[in-house]
């Protein structure tokens, strides 16, 4: 009995020891369980959760956060961005036809809803009393340039005492809108502006500058959602439109429009403004566009 007892007393000491080094060998992964599943962990697992594998995302995706970026590809995505919307958000197509003597200018009208006042939708812009603008794109952006183009056709003729000539204010209106490409607190405008005048000098002109600031002179051009469908039918009429009169030109552009959508318009579903010789801007009413919708109605026939 002794040699039994004492055979359990030194056993003792060396089974609390094993007691004590589980126990702490238990807290120890408590512990490591804790910091790995610790709030200041989540973020790290939540990150590597959203972390896509290597090579499934483009390189140049990661260069369209600010305008004022490249890509290593040579582009600023931004300003793509914007040009896209301003052709595409809208779903409208325009068309400017510039002929012998007059430029019109024809775009598509659709009211949002039918509790807002018809009247009040409009893309087409008095921007002096002979230089019209059509716009095309986010409507709120597109009201900010009319009246930015107005306040430039305003100051000018202050300053210089005459009229602003229109290739003077696609210029302008250009170099606002490259400037808009330069400093990443701004936001490229998603409008695309065609303005249209008779010049004293050059007769009639007809210029388009995009959100990124390109402006160019046109015989005629188009905007929107159908813009290259358009240009395309456009360019088999192109060595006629110098001798083309004003009705021929505004039967030309609704012709334009009615190519590229494959649709018989309504005259309330088309607004046209014509600008001709000496006289002030004219916005075509119901009857005249429905006339003309008549004269090419008659001429497919």
């Amino acid at each position: 009995k002794e040699e039994t007892i004492a055979i359990a007393t030194e056993a003792l000491p060396e089974t609390s020891s094993s007691s004590c080094r589980a126990a702490a060998t238990s807290r120890s992964k408590t512990k490591t369980q804790l910091a790995v599943s610790g709030p200041g962990a989540l973020p790290r697992a939540r990150a590597d959760a959203r972390a896509p594998p290597v090579g499934a995302m483009s390189r140049d995706s990661m260069y369209d956060h600010h305008i004022t970026i490249f890509s290593p590809a040579g582009k600023l995505y931004q300003v793509e961005y914007a040009i896209k919307c301003a052709q595409t958000t809208s779903g409208l197509t325009s068309v400017a036809v510039r002929g012998k003597d007059s430029c019109v200018l024809v775009t598509q009208k659709k009211v949002p809803d039918r509790l807002v006042d018809a009247t009040s939708v409009t893309n087409l812009y008095n921007v002096t009393d002979k230089l019209a603008l059509l716009t095309t794109g986010l409507p709120a952006d597109c009201r900010t340039q009319a009246t930015r183009l107005r306040h430039e056709a305003a100051e000018f003729k202050f300053q210089y005492g005459y009229a602003m000539p229109v290739a003077t204010l696609a210029k302008r209106v250009g170099d606002i809108c490259q400037v808009y490409t330069q400093k990443a607190s701004l936001r490229a405008l998603a409008c695309v502006c065609i303005v249209a005048a008779v010049d004293d000098e050059k007769g009639p002109q007809l210029f388009k500058v995009d959100p990124a600031g390109h402006y160019f002179p046109y015989l005629a051009t188009a905007a929107g959602s159908k813009e290259s469908e358009a240009a395309n039918f456009l360019e088999k009429k192109v060595d006629d439109l110098a001798g083309y009169d004003s009705d021929q030109t505004v039967q030309c552009a609704i012709a334009a429009l009615q190519s590229v959508l494959n649709a018989d318009f309504k005259a309330a579903e088309i607004e046209a403004m014509l600008i001709k010789g000496t006289d002030r801007c004219h916005v075509l009413t119901e009857e005249e566009i429905d006339g003309h919708l008549n004269v090419l109605a008659e001429t497919d026939a």
